[in-house]
């Protein structure tokens, strides 16, 4: 996997990933940035929440499971001090369809946690205290 970033003045950055996509970062105003993207951190953040989605909607899927919709929810603390790394993460999964089983929500959620999710088991690796729930939505007929 590679990536490419290039620094575009000030604090403005843009990356390119491997695959050939780009993605803006900036810093806030008081760090001499624009606020013209997502902050590094930011992104970091972003990064896990989409690994771990898309592992519990494959699962589901896999399962047979009737998901229609599934959004996770991710709150970060960081460190008070540099290097300000995160030290504790939270995400809440919202799962909706008609008919979903929860024991299959739950499965999928814990294999995400324990087994598949590159992202939030190297961050688990680092020190990060992440935790996860879920809640599931019945969709009406």
């Amino acid at each position: 996997m590679k990536a490419r970033i290039q620094w575009a003045g000030e604090a403005l950055f843009l990356g390119e990933s491997g695959s050939g996509h780009a993605v803006v970062m900036d810093g806030p105003p008081e760090s001499g940035g624009r606020n013209l993207g997502v902050r590094p951190m930011e992104m970091l953040l972003i990064g896990l929440g989409g690994c771990t989605n898309f592992d519990v909607v494959s699962i589901l899927k896999k399962s047979r499971q009737p998901v229609e919709s599934c959004e996770a929810f991710l709150e970060a603390e960081r460190a008070d001090e540099d290097p300000k790394v995160f030290t504790k993460i939270h995400v809440h999964f919202v799962v909706k369809g008609r008919g979903l089983k929860e024991a299959q929500v739950k499965r999928a959620v814990e294999l995400s946690a324990d087994k598949y999710c590159s992202a939030s088991i190297m961050l688990g690796r680092a020190g990060v205290e992440i935790t996860h729930d879920y809640e599931i939505i019945e969709l009406g007929a």
